[in-house]
C-alpha cells in the first residue's frame, strides 16, 4: 500500500510538472503570435529582438548581464522568451502580450539585481533586456541629460565627460550597473554626500505603465514620479528614460587608500573613524573597506581596514583637512594623490591603468564582484563600541580559502542631513551615520558549497542586530536580499507581508509606495518577490 502511495505521489507530480510544461508552451506560443501581430507593420523589426530558447543566441543575451552566478545554474528557471526592445512600441507590445497570455515580466537594465530578480521567476515569465535603450542625450548649457534605463552607469558617466569634464551625474560606482535599476533604488555614490542620490537630481521621467500607456511626469502625477524615484524597480512600470539633472565636478579631485591591520591598530581607528568620517566636510566620500589578508610578519591571516577618500578639490586643501579630523590615521603627504574626476572613476573600479574607454564596456571583465556572492545591508545610527568591532573580527577571519568576504562601510552625513526621509521613497537620511554592505563572495565552482557561505553571512548579520538601527532595522533596496522577507514566488502578497521587508527598505514610506501601486497598478500585473503590493491584495 505504501510503495502503492509513493507510485501515485510520483505520477502526480510528473501530470503537475508536464501540465506546467504544456502550459507554459502554449503560453510561449500564443505570446509570440501576440507580439507579431500587435505591430503588423512592425513585425519585421521586433523578430529581430525576440529570443526564445531555441535561437543560438539566447544563452548568450540571457548571461550577458548576469552578475551572480549564483543565479546562472542548470536549476535556474529561465525565460521563455527575452525581449530587447529597440523602441517603446516593442515594450508597449510586451507588456500587452504578457498581460493577455498570464506570462509575468522581469526587466533587467544592468542585471546587478543582487537576488537575481531581474531575470529570474518561479513562473512562467518573459524578460525585458533594455539593453539596447541606452542613449544618453547630454545638454551641457542646461546642466541637464536625457538618458535612457538600459544606460550603464559608467556609459553615462563617459558621454557627460565626452561633452564636459566639469559636469558629472551623481550616479552608483561600479561602473556595469544599470542607471535604471539604480535611480529606482536611490542611487548613491561617490557625490551623494554633497548632492545626494541619483533620484534626488532626476527632474522628469517616461514610463510605461500596465496599461501601456506612456507617460511623463505631467501626466502620470507627482505621486507616481515621487515612486518611480527611490521606491524599488518592478513595481509601478518599465521607465524608459531619465532627465537627469547635472552637477559640478573640481578639474582636480585628490583620492587616498591606506590599510592598517589589527595589529597596525584598525580596531581603534575604525572605531575613531566612526565618529570622523560622517562629520567631515560634504565634498568628501569616505569608506572603509573590511577584509582579511596575511600579516607579513607570520604569514598568519589578520584583519585588514583600508581607508579609502575622495575630495573634491586638491591635495593642498585636503591634506591639512585630515590631518586635523584624523591624526590617529597617520597620513602622510605621499598617501594622497590628485587626479581627474574620470581617473578617480576608474581608480575606484580597479581599473586605473585602462582608459577612460573601460566605461563603456558592459562585461565582467574587471568586474570588482567576485563570480558568485550574497549580500545584506544595515544603516548604523550610533557608534559601535570597540568591544563590539573585536568580537566581529573572529567571524571574519572563520571564512574559508573559497570565501571572499568584503564589508564595506560607507559613511553618511553631508546633504543627506537635510533631505528629508519623504522626499523620495528612500529614507535613510537624517541620524544615519553610515551604510555597511555585507559581503560573501565564492568562485563559480563553488556553487555546490553555496549554502555554507550564505549561512555564515546570516551568522554575521545576527550578531550585528544589537549595533545597528532598530524598529525598523534598516536595509538598502538596491543591495536586494530576500532574507528580510518576501513575498510569494508569485509575487502576490498581502500588505502584512510586504510590510515585514518594506519597512526595513523605506520605512514609512512603504505605506504611500502601496497608495500609488493601488492607484495605479491596482490588478498587481509588475510583480516579483519584493515587489509593492495593491492595498487590496
Amino acid at each position: 500500500m505504501k510503495s502503492l502511495h509513493h507510485s501515485l505521489s510520483l505520477l502526480f507530480i510528473v501530470v503537475c510538472s508536464l501540465s506546467w510544461v504544456s502550459a507554459s508552451a502554449n503560453s510561449h506560443d500564443d505570446f509570440l503570435e501576440c507580439l507579431y501581430s500587435y505591430h503588423p507593420k512592425e513585425s519585421s523589426s521586433i523578430t529581430q529582438v525576440i529570443y526564445t530558447e531555441t535561437n543560438s543566441s539566447y544563452s548568450a543575451v540571457l548571461d550577458s548581464s548576469i552578475r551572480n552566478h549564483r543565479f546562472s545554474t542548470p536549476n535556474t528557471p529561465k525565460p521563455l522568451v527575452i525581449v530587447t526592445p529597440l523602441n517603446v512600441s516593442h515594450v508597449q507590445a510586451t507588456i500587452h502580450c504578457s498581460k493577455n497570455h498570464g506570462l509575468q515580466i522581469r526587466t533587467r537594465s544592468g542585471g546587478h539585481d543582487f537576488e537575481g530578480l531581474s531575470y529570474v521567476s518561479h513562473v512562467p515569465f518573459v524578460v525585458i533586456d533594455l539593453v539596447n535603450l541606452r542613449s544618453v542625450d547630454v545638454d551641457v548649457e542646461n546642466e541637464e541629460a536625457w538618458v535612457q534605463t538600459g544606460a550603464t552607469v559608467g556609459e553615462v558617466y563617459y558621454r557627460i565627460n565626452e561633452r564636459s569634464t566639469n559636469l558629472t551625474f551623481p550616479a552608483a560606482v561600479v561602473r556595469t550597473v544599470g542607471i535604471g535599476g539604480s535611480i529606482s533604488g536611490g542611487g548613491d555614490g561617490l557625490l551623494f554626500r554633497k548632492y545626494g542620490l541619483s533620484a534626488d537630481n532626476v527632474i522628469d521621467a517616461q514610463l510605461v505603465d500596465a496599461n501601456g500607456r506612456v507617460l511623463d511626469r505631467r501626466s502620470m502625477g507627482e505621486d507616481l514620479f515621487w515612486a518611480i524615484r527611490g521606491g524599488g524597480g518592478g513595481s509601478f512600470g518599465i521607465v524608459i528614460s531619465w532627465k537627469i539633472k547635472l552637477v559640478h565636478v573640481p578639474s582636480t579631485v585628490t583620492v587616498f587608500s591606506v590599510g592598517r591591520t589589527l595589529e597596525q591598530n584598525a580596531t581603534q581607528l575604525l572605531h575613531r573613524w566612526q565618529y570622523v568620517a560622517p562629520n567631515l566636510p560634504n565634498d568628501v566620500y569616505s569608506l572603509v573597506a573590511i577584509s582579511t589578508t596575511n600579516a607579513s610578519e607570520n604569514r598568519t591571516k589578520t584583519v585588514l581596514a583600508t581607508f579609502i577618500s575622495l575630495f573634491q578639490g586638491g591635495a593642498n586643501e585636503f591634506i591639512p583637512l585630515m590631518q586635523e579630523r584624523f591624526p590617529e590615521l597617520g597620513l602622510v603627504k605621499e598617501d594622497f594623490i590628485e587626479m581627474t574626476w574620470i581617473e578617480s572613476l576608474l581608480l575606484m573600479n580597479g581599473v586605473s591603468n585602462e582608459t577612460s574607454e573601460i566605461l563603456l564596456d558592459r562585461s565582467n571583465r574587471y568586474s570588482l564582484l567576485p563570480p558568485s556572492f550574497k549580500s545584506k545591508s544595515d544603516y548604523v545610527r550610533e557608534p559601535m563600541p570597540e568591544i563590539a568591532l573585536q568580537g566581529l573580527w573572529p567571524q571574519l577571519l572563520e571564512v574559508d580559502e573559497g570565501g571572499i568576504a568584503v564589508q564595506n562601510i560607507i559613511a553618511y552625513g553631508g546633504i543627506m542631513e537635510e533631505i528629508s526621509e519623504t522626499e523620495t521613497p528612500f529614507p535613510h537620511r537624517k541620524g544615519t551615520l553610515y551604510k555597511i554592505n555585507y559581503n560573501i563572495g565564492w568562485l563559480e565552482e563553488e556553487n555546490n558549497n553555496s549554502q555554507r557561505y550564505i549561512s555564515w553571512m546570516r551568522k554575521l548579520y545576527s550578531y550585528m542586530g544589537p549595533f545597528v538601527s532598530k524598529s525598523p532595522r534598516e536595509a538598502y533596496v538596491n543591495y536586494r536580499d530576500l532574507d528580510i522577507g518576501r513575498n510569494n514566488d508569485d509575487g502576490k502578497a498581502s500588505y502584512k507581508q510586504a510590510s515585514i521587508w518594506g519597512r526595513k527598505y523605506f520605512k514609512n514610506n512603504f505605506d504611500r509606495l502601496v497608495y500609488v501601486k493601488t492607484k495605479t497598478d491596482p490588478k498587481n500585473f509588475f510583480k516579483h518577490e519584493q515587489s509593492i503590493p495593491p492595498r487590496f491584495h
